[in-house]
């Protein structure tokens, strides 16, 4: 009869999951229970797939995260938690929406006092020599100063073409209404230069005086003037939201549009400004009826196109958003930013291949694009391009070296495909960066486990679960961390935590049932893995543990039963193959065991176990001939094989 005992594989594999675009990075390590006289690999099995909307949802909110746009990513992540409550990948992604917002205000306070010099904690810094490389607010304040730089450009670019429509209109005027316009309209630059300077009050003066110098009868032209303070005061409502100076403005900047609107119709500034401050409320369906007629009034304005699809992006109206995204290239090709959020919609609506294309576009008009490139290594990665993914995380990194997200995931490429020294070099700058971020820990912890450090692992692993102790991954990779170190009873309180925090996750139940079986503990394994049975019945692994399990208590009809499930899962799994063919063996069913053993010598032609105890089946079977023949050609094509004595003693009795 087969020995029975079981043990504990190794570490079986380190797989990479990117929840897409993400941007989070997840390294699940993997392993499996098999029988002692086992000589094949331990069994691997496909990591569980997350939903495919799920992912998307969170991947918009991460996109616009790593844009700075702050606003958009909260609306988005509250609605996502109002449908999935007590999701754990939303809860991290709005922890780390309001980490990145208090650095971002953090880097402000910052810049306003360093004309003082260092901080005091800078100066410690320095004079620690602590080694260099930028910090998180450092990093989020480069992404915020790039997107106030875009949008400076786009408002320089739209008061051009006003400029423009301006002189047009005066040109055709008399000289002496000539004479009038143009000092209207020295009197609103002057008090839009005042607004810039936050001076309220001495804009609202040269405003005053500007309308009342409005040339009689002149509606266009005062609507006109109307809607360029409207447009003024909202840039200073931009610039400091937060304040009273900021609410009056948008009052004001409101009252003109609307006044605008009122003398002439035909302006779409102001539905532009309105539209605006709809976005800026949240207020998405009033914010995307004023760009619509913003777009509408001027259709060859690629940014009312631009900002109405952002407007629809916002509602989740991605078809919307697309037709809009698309109006906006054709109408400027050269606009980067409207190819990557076409880039963005294209991946809300599934259409990888385009939104690739989109990306590619963004960076032919921006060669420096650092965010595009990390989409398209993202997209790359998805499309199990590891070599373009890794230089697509690599130009993002050459652009903006302290892209803490394009290390991460340049890490996780590195590791799938077992290069995890280079991925060790990369996780370890990304905490150099941010030391306490507990997605990066957790990586460093994977990496360290399949490098087999299990002291530094045990150490970044501690650190993620620090991070976030309600996080069901990272107190598995602790458990995992602690087995390494052979601290069983550790590692049992590490999983059970992790079963505790997430009964559906059932990897740790999974390990938790081998430990109790590596121990001798058969009824807590039995109960562990019977409740993941439950939860998953076509898992692989939960069925092979479990056939492993019922081999132990010598249950064999059970234990054949689950063999025969795992193999349902991986066909072609020999080692399983070799664990139904012992079951079946011990349970009498030796035609069967046969079939079995002939299986695994199909798939594994040099294990000589199987090609051993196929011999021993057929001697039992009463089928000396066969026999003769599978220990013959044991001997002959493995002479030095463990079991030659045996194997001799039974051919000398044939």
């Amino acid at each position: 009869m087969m020995d029975t005992k079981t043990k504990i594989a190794g570490i079986a594999a380190i797989a990479v999951i990117l929840l897409l675009s993400g941007g989070i990075v997840f390294l699940l390590l993997e392993r499996n229970v098999k029988h002692e006289e086992n000589s094949g690999a331990a069994a691997r099995t496909l990591a569980e797939q997350a939903d495919l909307v799920r992912q998307n949802e969170l991947n918009l909110v991460r996109e616009l995260l790593a844009s700075g746009d702050y606003e958009r990513a909260q609306e988005l992540i509250n609605r996502f938690r109002a449908e999935h409550d007590g999701d754990a990948g939303a809860r991290e992604l709005q922890d780390l929406i309001l980490r990145e917002r208090r650095l971002a205000a953090l880097n402000t306070e910052q810049a306003a006092g360093q004309a003082a010099g260092p901080s005091a904690g800078q100066a410690a810094r320095q004079a620690a020599g602590q080694a260099a490389g930028p910090a998180p607010e450092v990093i989020e304040a480069r992404l915020a100063a790039e997107r106030r730089a875009e949008e400076q450009r786009l408002v320089r670019e739209a008061e051009a073409a006003r400029r423009r429509a301006e002189e047009e209109e005066v040109a055709r005027a008399s000289r002496e209404l000539q004479e009038q316009m143009r000092a209207v309209n020295d009197l609103v630059s002057q008090g839009k230069a005042l607004l810039e300077k936050d001076d309220l009050a001495g804009a609202a003066r040269a405003f005053a005086d500007a309308r009342s110098r409005m040339p009689s009868g002149e509606t266009r032209f005062e609507s006109q003037k109307l809607s360029d303070m409207a447009d003024a005061y909202y840039q200073a409502f931009a610039r400091r939201p937060d304040t009273d100076s900021g609410a009056e403005a948008a009052k004001q900047a409101a009252a003109l549009a609307a006044e605008a609107l009122a003398k002439d119709a035909s302006q779409p500034l102001p539905h532009y400004t309105l539209g605006k401050l709809s976005r800026d409320r949240r207020e998405w369906e009033a914010a995307i009826n004023e760009f619509k007629e913003a777009a509408r009034l001027d259709p060859a304005n690629y940014m009312y196109a631009f900002d109405l699809g952002r407007g629809y992006f916002s509602s989740r109206r991605y078809a919307d958003a697309r037709n809009s995204f698309e109006k906006t290239v054709q109408l400027n090709p050269t606009f980067e930013s409207g190819w990557y959020n076409l880039g963005g919609t294209l991946r809300a609506l599934g259409r990888q291949d385009e939104a690739l294309a989109a990306y590619r576009k963004a960076i032919e008009a921006k060669a420096d694009y650092a965010l595009a490139h990390r989409e398209i290594g993202r997209l790359l990665l998805a499309k199990k391009d590891a070599k373009g993914a890794a230089g697509a995380f690599e130009k993002a990194l050459q652009y903006n070296p302290g892209d803490i997200a394009s290390l991460r995931e340049l890490g996780a490429v590195q590791s799938d495909t077992g290069n995890y020294a280079a991925a060790e070099t990369s996780f370890a700058r990304a905490l150099e960066a941010a030391p306490a971020d507990g997605q990066t820990n957790y990586n460093m912890a994977a990496v360290k486990l399949a490098l087999k450090k299990n002291a530094e692992a045990l150490d970044f692993a501690r650190r993620a679960v620090d991070s976030n102790a309600a996080n069901p991954v990272y107190a598995y990779t602790l458990a995992l961390a602690h087995e390494a170190a052979g601290n069983t009873e550790a590692a049992v309180a590490s999983y059970q935590k992790s079963i505790t925090l997430d009964e559906k996750y059932m990897r740790p139940r999974i390990n938790l049932g081998s430990l109790y079986l590596a121990q001798g503990d058969v009824e807590n394994a039995l109960r562990t893995l019977a409740d993941a049975f439950k939860a998953e019945p076509a898992n692989f692994e939960v069925n092979n543990n479990l056939g492993a399990v019922y081999a132990k208590m010598e249950r064999w009809t059970s234990s054949v039963e689950h063999y025969e499930r795992a193999l349902a899962a991986e066909p072609n799994h020999p080692t399983v193959h070799l664990n139904l063919a012992r079951a079946y063996t011990s349970a009498g069913e030796l035609a069967r065991a046969q079939n079995s053993y002939q299986a695994v010598l199909r798939l594994a032609p040099e294990n000589w176990d199987a090609l051993f105890e196929l011999g021993k089946t057929c001697v039992s079977l009463g089928r000396p001939d066969d026999a003769k023949k599978y220990l013959q050609e044991l001997l002959s094509r493995s002479p030095a094989y463990t079991g030659k004595a045996a194997a001799e003693r039974i051919l000398a009795e044939l």
